[in-house]
């Protein structure tokens, strides 16, 4: 059965409300009275067995409770079930599958060679004593030359944020989207000025910038994500409207996270090893450490 054609079943059987009442506050109590009555019919179903017939049966009993509830709250809201639903795949669909390989966007394909991110390179990571008796990290290209300031962790604390970089490389090769890798790998889109400026100047280096160090401080309270998998919605949400005006909008909060997990692997091996190098390879959406 179609949903559309189901919530037009279910209202003809919805009664209209006693006087005074408001007309979506039946529903609403039925639908989170019959989730509660879910739960009892599961808690039978581990009693009894999964195989139990009453309470298979009782579970299919009160979930269409649900979905009539749902149905009819639904249409006092002025909502349509069809919608509820597509929309409802589209946003696990964002949360839990990485964009295809095969529907990758390239954001500088259409660049000359030299402004586009290099499709496979290595990068180092080295220690580098100064006279003043503290240790900076330098980053290096594969060609030697400096990417970049040498690093600290800028911080009462030594965290190890110095190695921070592996994140902005980490969203170069998982999302193909990196401001800060760009002005790293002297790879920025100058040959047209507009993207240039709002998509590889200093305003989106510094809402990259601000991800890293709001990711660092999340990670710094789970272990930097030694044994996780995920992260928090509420995090991927709030890198969503941080970056709605650039182009990496279009892509996936699972592609966010992959880049997330993909950085703080190399970033642990890096603070383990205190330095190293890293090999990105774009067409691969792989960042892989390798010893100094």
């Amino acid at each position: 059965m179609h949903l559309a054609r189901y919530q037009q079943a279910a209202l003809k059987t919805l009664q209209p409300p006693s006087e005074g009442t408001d007309p979506v506050l039946v529903p609403l109590l039925g639908l989170i009275g019959e989730a509660g009555s879910v739960a009892t019919a599961y808690k039978k179903r581990l009693r009894d067995g999964p195989d139990s017939g009453p309470a298979k049966q009782q579970l299919r009993e009160e979930l269409g409770d649900v979905l009539w509830y749902i149905a009819t709250l639904a249409h006092l809201l002025d909502l349509n079930l069809e919608d509820i639903a597509a929309a409802s795949l589209e946003k696990t669909k964002d949360r839990w599958r990485a964009t295809p390989h095969a529907e990758r966007l390239i954001f500088d394909v259409d660049y000359p060679p030299h402004e586009q991110l290099p499709r496979r390179t290595t990068v180092s990571f080295t220690p580098t004593p100064q006279p003043d008796g503290r240790t900076v990290i330098v980053v290096t290209r594969e060609d030697g030359t400096p990417a970049g300031s040498p690093l600290t962790s800028a911080s009462h604390v030594e965290d190890d944020y110095r190695f921070h970089d592996a994140f902005h490389f980490a969203h170069a090769a998982v999302l193909g989207w990196s401001p800060v890798s760009r002005f790293l790998l002297g790879c920025k889109r100058r040959s047209r000025p507009g993207t240039d400026e709002a998509e590889d100047g200093g305003r989106a280096i510094a809402i990259e910038e601000g991800i890293s160090a709001l990711v660092f401080s999340y990670a710094s309270r789970h272990n930097y994500f030694e044994n996780l998998r995920h992260v928090d919605q509420e995090l991927l949400t709030t890198i969503d409207h941080m970056t709605a005006h650039l182009e990496v909008s279009v892509q996936r909060a699972a592609d966010w996270e992959q880049a997330i997990m993909t950085g703080y692997a190399a970033w642990r091996q890096l603070r383990k090893h205190n330095g190293g190098h890293l090999q990105l390879d774009l067409d691969a959406q792989t960042l892989t450490f390798l010893e100094p």
